[in-house]
This record gives C-alpha cells, sequence and structure tokens, in this order.
C-alpha cells in the first residue's frame, strides 16, 4: 500500500514524463536540495498539465505514480519558487482537476453583510 506523505511538493517547473525514478531524484536533490527519502512526496506535471508524476519514500523503496486526466488539466501554481508546498485537501483536489487555489481563497477585506 502506498503511504500517506508528510507533505506534497508540487515542483513548478514541467518535465519531460519519459524521465523515471532515478532522474526524478535527482531533480530533487541537485535542483530542488531536499533529499527524495525524507517521506515527502514530489509531484511533477508535464508542459501541457495533463499528467502528473508523483515520487514518495516508503521506508523501504520508492514510489513513481502518474495520473492523466483525458480533459481539462491540473491547476499549477504560477511561482517564481521551484517548489510549492500543498496541504492533505489541496493535494486531493489537485488530483480530482479542480482549481484548489480558489478553493482556499480569503474573503475579501472590504466585503460586508
Amino acid at each position: 500500500m502506498m503511504p500517506t506523505p508528510n507533505q506534497v511538493w508540487l515542483v513548478v517547473e514541467p518535465i519531460d514524463m519519459r524521465i523515471g525514478i532515478d532522474g526524478l531524484s535527482q531533480r530533487i536533490q541537485n535542483s530542488i536540495g531536499r533529499n527524495p527519502c525524507d517521506g515527502s512526496a514530489y509531484a511533477f506535471r508535464n508542459r501541457r498539465q495533463s499528467r502528473l508524476k508523483l515520487l514518495i519514500w516508503d521506508g523501504t523503496g520508492v514510489w513513481l505514480c502518474q495520473r492523466r486526466l483525458h480533459r481539462g488539466h491540473f491547476i499549477w501554481p504560477t511561482s517564481s519558487a521551484t517548489t510549492f508546498a500543498l496541504t492533505a485537501a489541496q493535494w486531493g483536489w489537485l488530483t480530482a482537476g479542480v482549481d484548489w487555489q480558489r478553493l482556499d481563497a480569503a474573503a475579501p477585506a472590504h466585503w460586508q453583510v
């Protein structure tokens, strides 16, 4: 059974989806400066944002999972940072293809009832 990650990190830059476990682990170490075996999950996307790959260490080995949407695309953050941390709820919405950034939006300060 796939483990529940401590935290999910989205890698903002798109990748070539032909890259496997070793290439993604190397990217995590070299580009992000994190340890791919730290209990966190790392999510990568393709340029069209229709596919994602998830890399996660379970203590004895590495899981590499892939998800593809047949219609629409995954909502990915537009950030100048190399990674973006998600909560468990945000991760659930992202993998379902829902715009998770709009679900947690704070109410405008000037709005009154």
